[in-house]
């Protein structure tokens, strides 16, 4: 039997969640909610499902088994508390929380409730991207010491209707979490870091010709130390194309070569391998991928997790790690301090495809 899910948060991401769900039979799409009526309604007219008057509505109906939580950053606590209280698994978008001690809240109830609790980033599930966690966790690179990450995702106000709740945030917040969780899938629990951050370009106007001046920084540099594995230094702004050289990719350098994932959101991304002092050369994925990404892979990896028993491979511990690095990032730049890491979680097993098709 397919998970029944229904969407709380009408917005810009749930139109290609809606898609991408009906694609999979593990899933079934029953209804959604918004605070915009007319959202929700546009969305069941186009994709099927239930119209919910309110977000109580919703979790009291005993059809939804999931809540699937798309709402804008600030609501995500409150959401996610929600449905677990109301005894529904709970699948949100990225971040869990703003706060640590709000994440780690989250996890704890969903375990005193025997519930499932998931959140994305979910791009290192991707062919592309399990493919170098593959060639890295097999020694391919022999051990990797030092790893770049990029983030630069230009200026959103440049495309995005609402780019304010961004600018609220920062881009650590927003897209230094899709790096962040693919190196903590990699490598494990991270121990410290330190961190710069400051604002290159205060002054914004939105594409209806609005001037904004943004709240936190739009520049960051992180140092991140693992309890075992490499240096990573992240770089994450809202300033410079995604055109540029370094892209949006993570080069991992290890003692007998390098490996460069060239975008760690899509999952067809470019792979490439040098031996030291080598040249790059292609490296193909172990199977073929899709353009870009899809939305409910990992729905799907959870639907499977939670109808076999078997662990997930995106957990609520993971997320809640990525967050205390989220808001450790902000208090070493505040401080200009290092800050220690204090949470774990267990590192996911990769795809089954990795190891059959190795």
């Amino acid at each position: 039997m397919p998970l029944k899910l229904a969407i709380v948060g009408c917005g810009n991401i749930a139109g290609p969640y809606s898609q991408d769900i009906k694609k999979h039979p593990e899933l079934e799409l029953i209804g959604f909610y918004d605070l915009d009526a007319r959202r929700s309604q546009a969305f069941a007219a186009e994709h099927g499902g239930k119209v919910y008057a309110s977000l109580e509505a919703l979790l009291a109906d005993p059809e939804v088994e999931v809540v699937v939580n798309l709402t804008i950053f600030d609501a995500h606590y409150r959401v996610v508390k929600a449905g677990l209280e109301a005894g529904k698994h709970v699948y949100s978008e990225k971040p869990l929380a703003l706060k640590y001690r709000e994440a780690q809240e989250l996890v704890d109830l969903a375990k005193a409730k025997n519930l499932r609790l998931a959140c994305a980033p979910i791009t290192f599930l991707g062919e592309a991207q399990q493919t170098a966690m593959k060639l890295v966790r097999d020694g391919k690179l022999g051990a990797v010491r030092a790893v770049y990450a990029e983030v630069n995702h230009g200026r959103i106000e440049s495309w995005h209707p609402n780019p304010a709740p961004f600018y609220a945030v920062g881009p650590m917040l927003d897209v230094g979490v899709y790096p962040l969780a693919l190196l903590t899938a990699l490598f494990g629990p991270a121990k410290r870091l330190t961190a710069f951050a400051t604002t290159l370009y205060p002054h914004r106007v939105t594409k209806e010709g609005q001037p904004f001046t943004i709240e936190a920084p739009d520049f960051y540099v992180v140092n991140l130390e693992f309890q075992q594995g490499p240096l990573v230094r992240l770089t994450a702004n809202f300033y410079v194309s995604g055109q540029t050289l370094q892209g949006e990719g993570i080069e991992f350098h290890g003692d007998l070569g390098s490996l460069r994932l060239h975008n760690w959101f899509a999952a067809n991304s470019l792979l490439e391998y040098a031996d030291f002092n080598q040249p790059y050369a292609p490296i193909p994925p172990l199977r073929p991928s899709e353009v870009g990404i899809d939305w409910a892979r990992g729905l799907v990896d959870y639907a499977q997790a939670i109808q076999t028993g078997r662990p997930p491979r995106v957990t609520g511990e993971h997320a809640a790690h990525v967050v205390e690095i989220l808001e450790a990032t902000n208090q070493s730049a505040r401080t200009h301090q290092p800050v220690e890491l204090t949470s774990s979680f267990t590192p996911p097993a990769l795809m089954d495809w990795v190891d059959i098709k190795a």
